[in-house]
């Protein structure tokens, strides 16, 4: 008797906690968020989630309002809609809501890094010294010099100047991809007299050999990210973080020559940390997923709605050739490509304002905090709400700042000066006759702000400046329509395009 008692309290306990689990007894609480958890128990919207994000919140938000709570495959995530809470939960303290719990998990399951309590304080304070100030100048000019490597070497070449058909997407990813990998993990050796045109071929090959394993991995990140993998495409990504972190281990980066000091302070402070060598080179494929991820399909974007305006692919060809002729150079026949330095993109406040509308319009990063203690939210109507502990937070400005139509006037189109005012100032925008602090946020916000927003954006620029200066571009077709977004990459920086779009150009000189 005793023992059919001990297995009924058994099974009931563990249907009870299978019931839990499931979320099944979750209920809202007073001055909670409106609570929606689906049909499906554990499950609840993950399966919706992952078919289209954005479409989903929009339909949360209609039928809930500006903060509601969610069930996403056992987690529960809590919305916030509302701008003018932003500013709230960027800047609470990690006691109460942490971004890193999230992350920890993303680039153990991602990059096979495994972080220590350091990480986050060495990645910032590298960062810090090495992506910002003086130290973004000298990687600028490092960055500078990858360019001439990739984009400016044949210029001199005496070739006729004939039109080149290329694929706009591939073209952009690739050249600022391998620009910025070779700023950052340095060049081969020039060893001996005359070697350093070899040396230089050397970089072209080989970086362009790692940016095409990095684009087949980067087409497996979302479904990776979500561990969604169906078992070929996991084998695959298996075999291509063991590629990377071969290729990009430390013993192999000290062989090379001007390796920044971005990713050389890092790994020996992570060393000095006691952390293992195996690490380390997983740690710094996840430094080049960071640095160059983004970057690429950013420039395309930029490049292809330029394209797609006439008045703005003038507007701002003519500012970066008046600051070129201002710097005392001038692209024309029998003269040098230009030397294009961080001072002279501190003066391109057009150029600035089309590459933040840029990523106004195709930036879609989700930023999620732990809550670790149930923590009061404030929202503009004034209600009074709780985030339960336990639960996740979770912002996405794409839908609710960068493309709200009472923050941007006809959210939609491509404006190349939304940002400037006509003396070169920065505008400022308004929800309802209230001034807004974020009204675009393709870095993030507070401490978990992009590190590495500097480089990023001079990287870009730069790379938009030499073409501009120095090639005629056009679409092959003028009908070419700007593709759709694929929406599986929703949450994970910038968006990609379904579909390549053909452009051609040429020498101007």
């Amino acid at each position: 008797m005793v023992l059919w008692v001990i297995l009924l309290c058994t099974l009931v306990s563990s249907l009870l906690g299978g019931l839990y689990v499931l979320g099944v007894f979750r209920r809202q609480r007073t001055n909670e968020p409106p609570l929606d958890k689906g049909t499906i128990p554990w499950l609840g919207y993950l399966l919706e989630f992952r078919k289209d994000s954005s479409e989903f919140l929009k339909r949360m938000q209609r039928k809930h309002g500006d903060v509601f709570t969610v069930l996403i495959g056992g987690s529960y995530f809590t919305f916030v809609m509302d701008p003018f809470c932003f500013g709230t939960i960027v800047k609470e303290s990690r006691s109460k809501l942490d971004f890193r719990t999230n992350a920890t998990q993303l680039v153990l399951r991602v990059f096979g890094y495994k972080p220590i309590e350091a990480t986050y304080s060495i990645v910032h304070a590298s960062s810090t010294k090495h992506l910002m100030g003086e130290g973004l100048t000298v990687l600028t000019q490092a960055t500078m010099e990858s360019f001439r490597k990739l984009l400016l070497f044949s210029l001199s070449s005496g070739e006729k100047r004939v039109w080149q058909e290329e694929n706009l997407f591939h073209y952009c990813y690739n050249i600022v991809f391998r620009a910025g990998y070779l700023a950052l993990y340095g060049t081969e050796p020039a060893r001996g007299a005359g070697n350093k045109e070899r040396a230089e071929e050397r970089d072209r090959l080989h970086s362009n050999q790692l940016f095409q394993e990095f684009r087949k991995y980067d087409r497996l990140f979302p479904h990776l990210a979500f561990a969604l993998l169906p078992p070929k495409d996991k084998r695959e990504a298996e075999r291509l973080k063991r590629h990377f972190w071969n290729t990009l281990s430390v013993k192999k980066v000290w062989q090379k020559d001007n390796v920044s000091g971005w990713i050389s302070d890092q790994v020996q402070l992570l060393a000095e940390n006691g952390v293992p060598e195996y690490m380390q080179n997983r740690f710094t494929f996840m430094l080049l997923w960071a640095a160059q991820g983004n970057t690429g399909p950013t420039a395309f974007w930029l490049l292809l709605y330029l394209l797609k305006h006439p008045e703005a692919l003038k507007a701002v060809r003519d500012e970066v050739e008046k600051v070129s002729r201002e710097s005392g150079q001038e692209v024309k026949a029998g003269n040098p490509p230009i030397t294009v330095t961080r001072d002279m993109l501190n003066q391109t406040p057009l150029l600035d304002s089309a590459l933040e509308e840029t990523l106004r319009l195709v930036a879609a990063p989700l930023l999620v905090r732990a809550v670790l203690e149930d923590t009061c939210l404030s929202t503009s109507s004034g209600t009074e709400l709780t985030l339960r502990k336990g639960d996740r937070v979770a912002l996405f400005p794409h839908i609710s700042v960068q493309m709200n139509p009472e923050i941007h006037e006809e959210p939609h189109k491509f404006k190349y000066d939304r940002f400037v005012n006509p003396d070169g100032t920065r505008k400022d925008f308004y929800r309802k006759g209230k001034k807004l602090k974020f009204v675009n946020m393709p870095w993030g916000a507070g401490v978990s702000t992009c590190p590495g927003r500097f480089f990023a954006t001079a990287e870009m620029k730069l790379f938009v400046f030499l073409m501009l200066s120095h090639f005629e571009l056009e679409l092959v077709s003028e009908e070419e329509e700007i593709p759709a977004i694929d929406i599986s990459r929703w949450g994970f920086g910038t968006m990609q395009p379904v579909r390549d779009v053909r452009f051609r150009y040429r020498p101007r000189f």
